[in-house]
């Protein structure tokens, strides 16, 4: 493709995000429709003047301007006369002429955006750097890599150009759950390369090669996605190192570390502690980390932070203060037209109408837009297959959940997804709470057992993390099949490792995904364990400190409410009764199927009565 094509097809991808005609942009940009035309087929190229014009009036922050075409600055003049075709305008004196271009209202000014400044390693190094982070921004990773790999073997032997285009590389995402042994190997090779230089450039590089390398090493959730010496733990160790290394060289020379270079630390150090630090502690990382981003003026960290910051609000129980990360995300994504962005907004939005009740919202999403991005994106190769695809399963099956209706799954090929999809430690665990909630308990059981053998009794999880909504859902099957079949004495040496993963996270609520769904108070799922090993105090004791977390929102009052009632029934409360019909009310108004079934059996049971 070349560079005009380039140009040409971002203009066309952002105005359509945009939801603008090519009349309705000509109008914003002052050039006439056809002439607009033939630059977004191709067949004319861009002068500065239009594509100013056009990254303003699309707020593009300078991503179509770092793909306009090297051209003689006649061309750039000729064309804002041309691009009227007998337009009149007015000049600076107000004289009205033709072929004279109008200037522009001033919020087609451009600002200068930090993905178009120099990095100082050579115009087509640059030129490849813009255009793979123009095509980061649409939420196309495959083509950013390859715009980053080519500026990586444009820097020739050159140590600080090669590592500044890993460090593009690294930013892309990747499959949930694996570890990209090629890109790691690069990172190492640069890694040793600026080993011995402490000039200003090599220290900022070497710092975010480290962090993106603590990253990639965490994203591993086993042994069998692990880097062999290179475990998770490693990872969390490396952007503990960074992150003080970032501070200490801030006490010694401030100044010396750019706000992009800290944005990086704290961005990929935060998640390479994801699975092993108090999320207290990530919350802090990413509320610096917003107001840095905003300081720094990029995009690509602003759209980061955000996303962030939302989910370290919502698994510390902030949910309101979530809510609002979650509105000033949807102004960013209106303003960056990116469909990455567009993307994390929709699945924000499904998350926050699960958990608040509001189903028909959430499937209008889920079942519907997220289904068709999602395919176009990966038939388009834009963005690694499983990343979008495990997002979209993982709300569609608590969907199910929520609504009782997890059964269609077990009628329907996702199914297949959850299975092939084992190494992953939560949907293992999701497989055996479909089974459960469907009646199939004995393949419940199975299970159950064959992932205790394969995380040595679930005594093998990191302290935080994937680990939380691994040990809930396993909270909920264990309380099931508990309650439900003879297996309590089996069920109850997986109960001690459970809550000595849940307990320290009483605060807390459980966070699925990155984010995918909220699973509900992690004192909820520790108040079932306890039910489950007979100590109803204590059941009781945990359930109180959920209340507090989820009082405003109906469908988790409705599940802690009937939780509730079967704790009160085992000790002879009649208060249990009047719990499970509050319970009921509400299950049958937000439409949870099977929520309510399990209310009313509670109340038609000859202990209920």
């Amino acid at each position: 493709m070349t560079p005009q094509e380039e140009f040409a097809e971002a203009l066309r991808v952002r105005r359509e995000a945009a939801k603008l005609s090519l009349a309705e942009l000509a109008e914003r940009v002052h050039y006439s429709k056809s002439y607009l035309s033939r630059v977004e087929n191709g067949l004319r190229p861009p002068g500065r003047l239009l594509a100013e014009r056009c990254d303003a009036a699309l707020r593009a922050d300078g991503a179509l301007l770092a793909l306009l075409p090297a051209g003689p600055e006649r061309q750039e003049r000729q064309e804002g006369y041309e691009g009227h075709e007998g337009r009149e305008g007015r000049d600076e004196a107000g004289r009205s002429g033709r072929g004279v271009p109008r200037r522009p209202h001033p919020d087609l000014i451009p600002s200068p955006s930090p993905s178009a400044r120099p990095s100082g390693y050579g115009a087509e190094f640059d030129q490849h750097i813009r255009r793979g982070d123009t095509r980061h921004l649409l939420g196309e990773m495959y083509e950013a890599g390859r715009h980053y790999q080519a500026a990586y073997e444009t820097a020739g032997e050159d140590e600080l150009a090669r590592s500044y285009a890993v460090v593009r590389s690294a930013r892309r995402w990747s499959d949930p759950g694996q570890v990209d042994r090629d890109l790691l190997f690069r990172i190492d090779a640069c890694l040793a390369a600026l080993a011995d230089r402490e000039d200003p450039p090599a220290v900022e590089l070497r710092l975010r090669l480290t962090v993106h390398r603590a990253k990639k090493i965490a994203m591993a959730i086993g042994d069998d996605t692990a880097v062999t010496g290179a475990e998770p733990r490693t990872g969390a160790r490396l952007a503990r190192q960074a992150l003080a290394e970032l501070r200490e060289r801030g006490r010694r020379s401030p100044g010396q570390i750019g706000d992009e270079t800290r944005c990086e630390v704290l961005t990929e150090s935060r998640w390479a502690l994801y699975d092993f630090a108090p999320a207290r502690e990530l919350l802090a990382l990413s509320t610096e980390l917003r107001d840095l981003a905003v300081r720094s003026h990029s995009a690509y960290f602003q759209g980061e932070a955000l996303v962030a910051l939302a989910i370290d609000q919502l698994r510390t129980g902030r949910v309101p203060a979530a809510e609002a990360t979650v509105s000033l995300h949807r102004e960013f994504a209106a303003r960056h037209r990116s469909r990455l962005a567009h993307w994390q907004q929709g699945t924000l939005d499904a998350l926050m109408s699960l958990w608040r009740g509001e189903f028909g919202a959430a499937e209008g999403w889920i079942l519907g837009e997220a289904g068709r991005v999602a395919g176009a994106m990966e038939s388009g190769l834009s963005m690694p297959a499983d990343t979008l695809s495990q997002t979209v399963l993982g709300q569609e099956y608590w969907l199910r959940h929520e609504q009782g209706r997890l059964a269609e799954l077990f009628a329907s090929p996702r199914m297949a997804g959850v299975q092939r999809r084992g190494y992953f430690p939560v949907w293992r665990a999701g497989l055996a709470l479909a089974l459960c909630e469907t009646g199939r308990y004995e393949q419940a059981v199975d299970q159950v057992r064959a992932f205790a053998a394969d995380a040595d009794g679930f005594t093998r999880f990191p302290p935080s993390g994937w680990a939380l909504p691994t040990a809930a859902i396993l909270a909920q099957v264990c309380a099931g099949l508990a309650e439900r079949t003879d297996r309590r004495a089996e069920i109850s040496a997986y109960l001690p490792p459970l809550r000595a993963l849940l307990d320290p996270h009483g605060d807390e609520l459980v966070l699925a995904g990155w984010p995918t769904v909220l699973l509900g108070p992690a004192a909820r799922f520790s108040g079932l364990l306890a039910l489950a090993a007979g100590e109803p105090d204590t059941a009781l004791a945990h359930l109180a400190r959920a209340v507090r977390l989820v009082q405003r929102y109906p469908a988790q009052m409705a599940r802690l409410r009937l939780d509730e009632a079967r704790v009160r029934l085992r000790t002879g409360s009649p208060a249990a009764q009047d719990l499970a019909r509050t319970a009921l009310g509400i299950a049958e108004e937000l439409g949870m199927a099977a929520l309510a079934r399990d209310c009313r059996e509670l109340l038609t049971s000859p202990a209920g009565r």
